[in-house]
């Protein structure tokens, strides 16, 4: 077994999207979750500026959080880490895919690409869709975790041909005129 074949530490829990960024630092807090938040005002024309997300038995606590959506995801931790800065990426399936195979192929094929072409993420994790309760059909989250916002947006990628590589399989297993634009998110844990 190679270091990318390892077995992943996986977690439900729910994902709740918002564009009341009150609401969902509210709701994070008391459910002791985690937000995560753009706060770029330039950005509000995109579907949600805020996923929290939370283990909790009371969904009730959820609503003013979720008035965009609602899920419940498995958090597959492909790489361990507490970033101050994610890039948010929703991602909807190939429509030649189900949902299984897009996920498939999103935690066996691509997530082993991250380490070599995003060597400064210093956090990666999947929040895959297992139920959809409200809103956009969405099949996952994909957390993009860096220390700074220079490591987020200036190097991303590592290699010089990283960003096609990385592009041509999301390809393969996403809708990218279909998925949401990225959040450039500031990560707020109140767990």
């Amino acid at each position: 077994m190679n270091k990318h074949e390892k077995q992943h530490s996986t977690q439900l829990e729910f994902a709740a999207c918002t564009n009341n960024l009150g609401a969902a630092r509210t709701t994070a807090s008391a459910l002791g979750g985690t937000l995560y938040w753009d706060p770029r005002e330039q950005f509000s024309h995109l579907p949600f500026r805020a996923l929290t997300t939370c283990i909790t038995d009371d969904l009730n606590q959820l609503q003013d959080a979720a008035d965009i959506g609602l899920y419940v995801v498995c958090r597959r931790i492909i790489k361990p880490g507490e970033p101050k800065y994610v890039g948010l990426f929703p991602l909807v399936h190939h429509p030649k895919l189900t949902h299984v195979q897009a996920d498939a192929h999103w935690r066996d094929q691509h997530a082993p690409l991250t380490f070599e072409h995003h060597a400064a993420m210093s956090h990666y994790s999947q929040l895959s869709v297992v139920h959809r309760l409200s809103g956009p059909e969405i099949d996952g989250f994909a957390l993009c975790g860096f220390d700074s916002l220079e490591d987020l947006r200036e190097r991303f990628y590592s290699l010089p041909d990283s960003a096609k590589v990385i592009a041509a399989d999301i390809q393969k297993f996403a809708d990218t005129k279909k998925s949401p634009r990225r959040l450039v998110a500031t990560v707020e844990s109140f767990v």
